[in-house]
């Protein structure tokens, strides 16, 4: 899958960050959202604050890793808090803007370039657009081009991504990924993640890696429209337009490894 141009992911940043804030302003600042249960509308509202202020941080101070950057405060209010959020977004926009997507940046993944944070803050943005619409109980449709670069980042960094600590062993079996809509195909090797962490906790479980087209037929086929994909994967939406044929037992270990909730 080709990604999108840089412009693309801030463009989309953009659209989908002021989405959030139009959604936000009519909530209840209590009401609980329903694919983050444990958060309410405020809560939303101060996690992109703060993941918005924090990547726009790492751009300014980049290569450095993060440092002594000030913690973004709550407002004491539900309109301050959108507010500041208005302030911080505009902040990151700028960052990205005027940066290089070639730079070197500190990120939490492999990927250690501006160009990694310009994706993620896109889709960021775009799956807490869709938390604040199902709070709000009026959901729109994702962008598919947008969405469908969202299933393989999904599958690749999210859920496939390996950490220097760990190690991947693949087993002979793919489950291939097709995106109706937008003609995509992302193929997923199974197998299993072993590794002890830098807390000293070992680890072993099944997991996923994103690969190229490896020639041989898949096991299984995961496939629907790329907005329903996309939010299915994030756990935001259901698998009634998700449809899977094959291998019912690779499917369960995909399925396995990717049933898991991401804030």
């Amino acid at each position: 899958m080709t990604r999108l141009p840089y412009d693309a992911y801030l463009d989309h940043l953009r659209t989908e960050s002021r989405r959030f804030r139009e959604v936000l302003s009519d909530c209840d600042p209590g009401a609980r959202v329903p694919s983050c249960p444990d958060w309410s509308a405020w809560d939303l509202a101060n996690h992109l604050a703060e993941v918005q202020w924090f990547w726009g941080g790492v751009i300014m101070d980049r290569p450095k890793p993060p440092g002594d950057q000030p913690d973004l405060p709550r407002g004491d209010t539900f309109e301050d808090t959108l507010d500041t959020f208005d302030n911080v977004s505009q902040r990151l926009d700028d960052a990205l803007a005027k940066a290089d997507p070639a730079d070197q940046a500190w990120t939490w993944s492999v990927e250690q370039t501006v160009g990694f944070i310009f994706r993620r803050q896109a889709h960021e943005a775009l799956i807490h657009r869709l938390d604040a619409e199902l709070v709000a109980g009026r959901v729109t449709p994702l962008d598919a081009t947008l969405a469908a670069d969202g299933v393989e980042e999904t599958l690749d960094v999210m859920f496939g991504g390996c950490p220097p600590w760990g190690e991947f062993s693949g087993l002979p079996h793919h489950v291939r990924v097709d995106v109706a809509d937008t003609d995509d195909r992302v193929w997923v090797q199974i197998g299993r993640f072993s590794g002890t962490d830098p807390d000293g906790v070992h680890h072993e479980e099944d997991d996923i890696h994103v690969v190229g087209d490896p020639g041989v037929e898949p096991d299984a086929v995961v496939s629907g429209p790329a907005g329903a994909l996309d939010a299915w994967l994030w756990r935001r939406g259901d698998d009634s337009q998700v449809h899977v044929t094959g291998d019912k037992a690779v499917y369960d270990h995909f399925r396995l490894a990717v049933n898991h909730p991401i804030n």
